[in-house]
């Protein structure tokens, strides 16, 4: 597996335990609604805790793309989550402004979130491939993300796309063994969140030590 990604992160001393492990991407986010909402006004310490040392995720739904670009100078995001409804459009005018405001069109790079059931069609993936770095498919619940269960992961054989993706929704540390063995070619990382969590943007960094372990394992041929 070649991205581990924790989100939900929000506390400092929370933040530099957890990257004592192996995890590459640390999502933050930024969305009101959600427990785990990260304020501006710990964008210092979280930088201090994490600079240079993980790449940043915020996550966002149905933002302004005004505020999206705030907040990614703010809090020096690698890249941005997008977990609502937003349209291939949408993700277009978003490298734009990014490009204007930084001057470089390389330096946004996007994860688009969909939520998957029986009901999802793959299909509507496509659109957005010009603009997007990796998909993520979640659990289709009542929330935009962290509903905490698993769907059902042989779904994932439909889809057909050219863009790698990661898979989130409900993972917890037994989940390892089973994503091991997973055939699915475009599958490159897990998005951890609230079955790891102590209480809502605290995290249980032994658990988190366990489920890495396991996942770096090799399966026996």
């Amino acid at each position: 597996m070649k991205i581990t990604k924790v989100c939900g992160m929000r506390n400092p001393n929370n933040i530099k335990d957890l990257l004592s492990l192996p995890v590459d991407w640390m999502g933050l986010i930024f969305y009101e609604k959600s427990s785990r909402n990260v304020p501006n006004s710990a964008a210092k310490d979280i930088l201090a805790a994490s600079e240079g040392k993980v790449k940043r995720v915020g996550v966002f739904v149905d933002e302004d793309i005004e505020t999206i670009v705030q907040k990614v100078a703010k809090f020096k995001l690698t890249y941005v989550q997008l977990h609502g409804k937003e349209s291939p459009d949408y993700c277009y005018d978003l490298l734009a402004k990014s490009a204007k405001t930084f001057g470089c069109g390389d330096e946004l790079q996007i994860i688009k979130a969909f939520s998957v059931d029986e009901n999802f069609d793959f299909a509507t993936t496509k659109g957005y491939e010009p603009y997007i770095n990796y998909f993520l498919f979640d659990t289709k619940g009542k929330n935009p993300g962290g509903n905490g269960f698993t769907f059902d992961w042989t779904l994932l054989k439909e889809y057909n796309g050219s863009l790698p993706f990661l898979l989130s929704g409900g993972l917890d540390e037994f989940s390892a063994v089973a994503i091991q063995s997973l055939d699915l070619p475009k599958l490159v990382g897990v998005d951890v969140n609230s079955k790891f969590e102590i209480e809502p943007a605290l995290k249980d960094v032994e658990m988190l030590r366990r489920f890495t372990q396991t996942l770096a394992k090799e399966i026996p041929v």
